[in-house]
């Protein structure tokens, strides 16, 4: 067994809401969010391929044929034993070395037993070869952060707005200094070294004009304006971050539409914590639009995260940091959304898919005014079969007009794959 870091130990208590399927697949995530620790707990004894080991790096990149030596090395079994630990081939961060994918389609061509685990914190360079992700022939999935009901109670939303959930930061006993240091990893390694921009400054700049965008519609131009540096180049280097997953956008919802909507989509950073860690706070910054920002991309990670476990199958059934081998899920083919009139009239989160049609909307409050309730309104007229949500910070569970109003972290903690609570 591979040694563990002391994140590792401490994440090790941890079950995740992710569930393998039993083809091969690729798992994507940012770094930090456990693939490799859930890869090693699920596939102990797999014949496991590390591309940020130097070693075997220059092995691998210099001949991609050892990968079928070694694999030959694996006994021939049945394909109907492909969760057997012998049959599973990990190769961690195969988008280091993406010509390595020829050599396994091939593999798995041949050898119909073999389960592949593929894991990457980029599809930038895996795109850019042209490789077309072995043909189909492996599903892709994705990791994200903690979800509030995998943490259980260690859960904390003063602690997640603050810090956010990435695994190796909610282990770390400081979890600020984690933060900030995860934060210049990915601006040193994954960026810069990897040569994906030459100009340190300007991405820089960017990451931080970047941020007064997070839970608002992405206006290039204006970022443009902030960073000094042309239109192009922005859009250049948003690509780079949903490149390597630490940004997402949220297209307008527009299925069945009654009125004019808007065009763009809504922009965020993957994690809270990343997004406060690239914000600037200083005297002329209000603390409490940043924490709006804050927890509006919280409930926006969560809602993600909900659509990809669900979508997939995910274990939702945790119970004492166990998890249950029932599978759970119900529906397909969830999105998240957002809704947004020319009029700027706006809900926050549409969520649509097998299971329904939800809206929310997310307050930085701890009382409810009326004008709050307006986006929900006329999401209502215009969709009355939609089930709404006010989410809030304050304690009580309301109903006002048909408009459910649940405190957020209670929210939060109810939210599992397969099952939209309240």
């Amino acid at each position: 067994m591979p040694t563990t870091t002391p994140a590792d130990s401490a994440s090790s208590a941890i079950p995740r809401f992710f569930a393998a399927p039993a083809s091969s697949f690729f798992l994507f995530g940012p770094r930090g969010t456990g693939k490799t620790w859930w890869v090693r707990r699920h596939f102990p004894d797999a014949l496991r391929l590390d591309l940020l080991d130097a070693k075997t790096f220059r092995e691998l990149s210099a001949h991609p044929e050892a990968l079928r030596e070694r694999i030959a090395a694996l006994p021939a079994v049945s394909a109907q034993t492909t969760h057997s630990a012998q049959t599973t081939v990990v190769i961690d961060e195969v988008q280091k070395l993406p010509e390595l994918l020829d050599e396994t389609h091939r593999i798995i061509e041949e050898r119909r037993e073999l389960q592949f685990v593929l894991t990457g914190s980029s599809a930038r360079k895996l795109r850019r070869a042209g490789t077309n992700l072995l043909g189909g022939r492996a599903l892709k999935r994705a990791m994200h952060p903690y979800m509030a009901a995998e943490l259980g109670d260690a859960f904390s939303l003063e602690g997640a707005l603050a810090h956010g959930l990435v695994p190796v930061v909610v282990a770390s006993p400081t979890p600020r200094d984690a933060l900030a240091g995860y934060n210049a990893l990915y601006l040193r390694e994954e960026i810069f070294q990897e040569g994906l921009t030459r100009n340190a400054g300007a991405f820089s700049r960017f990451m931080e004009a970047a941020s007064f965008s997070h839970g608002a519609v992405l206006n290039a131009a204006n970022i443009a304006r902030e960073c000094q540096v042309g239109r192009t180049t922005v859009v250049s280097f948003l690509d780079i971050l949903e490149d390597l997953l630490l940004a997402f956008l949220v297209p307008v919802f527009t299925r069945r539409a009654k009125r004019e909507l808007a065009a763009h989509p809504k922009f965020y950073f993957f994690d809270t914590g990343v997004f406060r860690a690239n914000r600037p706070a200083g005297a002329l910054d209000r603390p409490e639009e940043i924490e709006g920002a804050a927890l509006e991309g919280l409930v926006a990670q969560h809602l993600r995260a909900w659509c990809d476990y669900t979508n997939n199958g995910a274990i939702s059934n945790v119970n004492n940091g166990a998890i249950a081998d029932t599978n759970t899920a119900t529906g397909g083919g969830h999105a998240l959304y957002y809704w947004q009139t020319r009029a700027r009239v706006e809900v926050d989160f549409v969520v649509y898919g097998e299971s329904g049609l939800f809206a929310v909307e997310v307050k930085n409050t701890d009382k409810i005014r009326p004008a709050d309730l307006t986006g929900l309104h006329a999401f209502g007229e215009d969709y009355p079969e939609a089930k709404r949500f006010l989410l809030y910070r304050g304690t009580e569970h309301l109903v006002r007009d048909g408009i459910l109003c649940l405190p957020c972290e209670e929210f939060l903690r109810a939210l599992r794959p397969g099952n939209f609570p309240f």
